[in-house]
């Protein structure tokens, strides 16, 4: 590790030490009540934009705790596939662009320029350019996972879902907290945070955390190591209350993420095209834990770097929010402003070898300006209701290079400014129709324009494609229809219609011509489901739900056939449907000891689509089109995830043993069989030893605890069959301190 990594982290650990010793004492984490042992706790959420426990919300939801994402070492929005059921992200060729999928509704793109299809949100803030989401999670209260299409109460239209992060507060009394872990492959992270008033009316909280080390991966051949992390995070949260009836809240936030790329390794023997270092053959990796890169002196130059530098990443990002809440009477009003940016640079090698076959440089300027207003109820009267406006603009100029010199002896670049303006209206309201039935309704109209700005392609730096514009846009009607049937306080059952639409967009690949930059349409989707949320007994509770998607125009990533063989571009299905289950429970059969299980079954087909033969277009030399009418909807199958937690007290002290787990099904590829990635397990277990009523507890860990091999992503690109590798096992100790 670079001595100003650890310098970092030492720094972040001395500020929290410093901020500890000057606060007063609090209760210790760790804790237990031995009346409340055998008893399930309340969970709250915001999920319908107001304070509600969890099990009291028609909504399938799953929602993780800020303890449950640091036992399970979640730091990356990616990592929440483990713990959520039918949630899946995938990462694109080990980069920084996130590949969200949700009960199989999801939206493959290695480009920054779409939009996702499930909403990401950080105190109500949206995050729209997936790329965004890459950043460090720290000093979180809770993640809640809505499950299903969201518009009618959210700033953002989503198909697939959204996953809303909630930071912690600042607080009425002085606290400070000190965290660190170590583990294998020389893996630190730092978290600390200070929090209490300034004023009778002023509280302030300032967190922050890093993340160092790590990379298990080594260079095939001179054995140098990849995949070290180098992120820093730090937020500070400032509340305001000039009145009872009055807050502002302001958070401010940046990162910077210095990390090394994840690499990449092959899937099959690499025959390499001449150039540097001649036309070889490289076998297929055994080890999954190799990988390979290498520059042209050309391109290095061209973006700053050495020709013997790592993929890696140099980002930085910047935002802030107000939100302001004003209370009169019955209503509540709501404002939230934002302003948020990121600059990435990223350099990946998707050849994994040191030819110069596939290596990419993105250099993206985002920024994103939002406001949203609420006026809502404030009561507990038989009519709830939230109606707001919704505006936002993001700007996002993008440089995307690609050097292809020892295969077809050129080398590409494409630049493009993208604007997008959205505006939208949008309302729910809940009536009690009686003791036992709820009817719920709510509308969204948005009007969202897109333009894609001097779109330029050059190949070997003549011009490909001059500069040139398109535009797309969308007016969705989108709404929801519910009726929540509660006949005890201990059951709810709930049924729902919801339709959702997603933003049409661009494809920005390697193109020389306009019509690879057409825009394909907007998606929608009509989504029927049904659920129960049953409390048999306090120390039991089951939730679950069935639902059916009715697609039109679903985006999926296609290709076309060019010059050098398929080319990526996305493509509308006129017609597709998902259909699938999930089921969770958590149980405490006995005193210290709380069991949870989630499992979840997806199925799709494609029931309109003629697509391109991707692998037979390869063997061909020729464009092969295919009728995948039919034909299933490449994603996952099966999911399930598990966890055992037991608490126990000896003398003075308290211990919790922590056994975790994970299953994710085959997920068959549009590419070919070669690119599936199998099944795969994955196992989790922790020790925690603290004191009764002191302020520390020391925690062992090992996550992967069997050691399973296991694939992130598998693809190609040009000439390479690649995968992405999931961490082997890892084992360390965390240690934290509290006041």
């Amino acid at each position: 590790m670079r001595k100003t990594n650890l310098g970092v982290s030492i720094a972040v650990l001395a500020v929290a030490m410093t901020a500890a010793g000057a606060a007063a004492a609090q209760t210790a984490p760790g804790s237990s009540d031995p009346e409340r042992a055998s008893v399930l706790d309340e969970v709250i959420v915001t999920a319908q934009r107001r304070e509600q426990a969890a099990q009291d919300v028609g909504i399938a939801l799953s929602v993780l705790s800020g303890e449950e994402l640091t036992k399970q070492g979640i730091t990356n929005v990616n990592q929440l596939q483990n713990a959520t059921p039918n949630l899946e992200i995938e990462p694109a060729f080990g980069g920084g662009a996130a590949q969200f999928r949700l009960r199989g509704v999801g939206f493959q793109d290695y480009a920054s320029n779409n939009s996702p299809t499930v909403g990401v949100y950080v105190n109500e803030v949206a995050y729209p350019v997936p790329v965004m989401t890459q950043g460090l999670i720290f000093d979180i209260a809770r993640v809640e996972v809505l499950r299903g299409p969201q518009g009618t109460l959210y700033g953002r239209n989503t198909t697939g879902g959204a996953i809303s992060f909630v930071t912690n507060r600042p607080s009425d009394t002085p606290s400070a907290g000190i965290l660190a872990e170590y583990a294998t492959f020389d893996a630190v992270k730092v978290e600390g945070f200070v929090s209490g008033p300034l004023s009778d009316n002023l509280r302030a909280r300032l967190a922050a955390s890093t993340q160092q080390g790590g990379g298990f991966q080594y260079n095939r051949t001179t054995g140098e190591s990849l995949g070290d992390a180098d992120r820093t995070g730090i937020r500070g949260l400032v509340t305001f209350d000039p009145s009872q009836d009055l807050t502002f809240t302001l958070d401010v936030h940046g990162g910077i993420d210095k990390s090394e790329n994840e690499g990449l390794y092959l899937l099959s023997n690499l025959r390499t095209r001449g150039g540097g270092i001649g036309s070889v053959l490289i076998p297929a990796d055994v080890d999954h834990r190799a990988t390979g890169w290498g520059l042209s002196p050309r391109f290095a130059a061209e973006q700053g770097r050495s020709v013997n530098a790592k993929p890696g990443r140099d980002n930085t990002s910047f935002g802030t929010s107000l939100n302001v809440n004003r209370y009169f009477g019955d209503l509540s009003f709501t404002s939230i402003s934002s302003y948020e940016t990121l600059d990435r640079n990223e350099y990946g090698d998707w050849d994994s070898s040191a030819s110069v076959e596939a290596d990419t440089f993105f250099n993206s300027d985002v920024k994103v300006l939002s406001q949203e207003v609420r006026l809502a109820s404030n009561d507990d009267a038989r009519l709830n209701w939230v109606v707001g406006v919704y505006f936002s603009k993001q700007n996002l100029d993008e440089r995307y290079s690609s050097d292809f010199i020892h295969i077809f002896g050129t080398y590409g670049q494409v630049s493009y400014a993208q604007e997008v303006k959205s505006a939208s209206i949008f309302g729910q309201a809940e009536y009690q129709l009686n003791d036992v039935f709820k009817l719920i309704g709510g509308l969204r109209y948005e009007e969202e324009t897109r333009d894609l700005n001097g779109f330029g392609s050059a190949f070997g730096g003549a011009t490909a494609l001059p500069p040139t514009t398109v535009s797309t846009e969308m007016t969705p009607l989108t709404g929801k229809l519910a009726l929540e049937y509660k006949p005890s306080d201990d059951l709810l059952v709930y049924g729902s219609f919801s339709r959702g639409a997603k933003s049409g967009g661009f494809t920005t690949y390697n193109t020389g011509q306009v019509s690879g930059i057409q825009p394909f349409n907007p998606e929608i989707l009509l989504a029927y489901e049904i659920g129960f949320k049953a409390d048999p007994s306090p120390a039991l509770q089951i939730n679950g739900a069935a639902y059916f998607y009715d697609y039109s125009d679903q985006q999926v990533l296609s290709a076309v056939y060019g010059v050098n063989g398929p080319v990526g571009k996305f493509a509308n299905v006129p017609s597709s449907e998902i259909y699938g289950a999930e089921l969770e429970a958590t149980f405490r059969p006995m005193d210290g000891l709380r069991i949870s299980q989630s499992v979840s079954y997806k199925h799709g087909e494609y029931t309109e689509f003629i697509d391109l033969d991707v692998p037979a277009s390869r063997a061909a030399m020729r464009a092969v089109f295919k009728d995948k009418s039919g034909d299933e909807i490449p994603f996952p199958a099966v999911s399930y995830a598990g966890s055992a937690t037991y608490d126990w007290t000896v003398q003075n002290y308290e211990l919790t043993a922590d056994f975790s787990y994970s299953y994710r099904d085959d997920y068959p590829s549009w590419l070919g069989v070669k690119y599936d990635v199998p099944a795969y397990w994955l196992a989790n277990a922790s020790f925690t030893f603290a004191p009764s009523t002191g302020p520390w507890t020391a925690t062992a860990f090992v996550r992967n605890l069997f050691d399973g091999e296991y694939d992130l992503t598998r693809n190609f690109f040009t000439s390479a069959d690649i995968a992405q590798p999931g961490r082997p096992r890892t084992y360390g100790i965390r240690l934290s301190y509290q006041y």
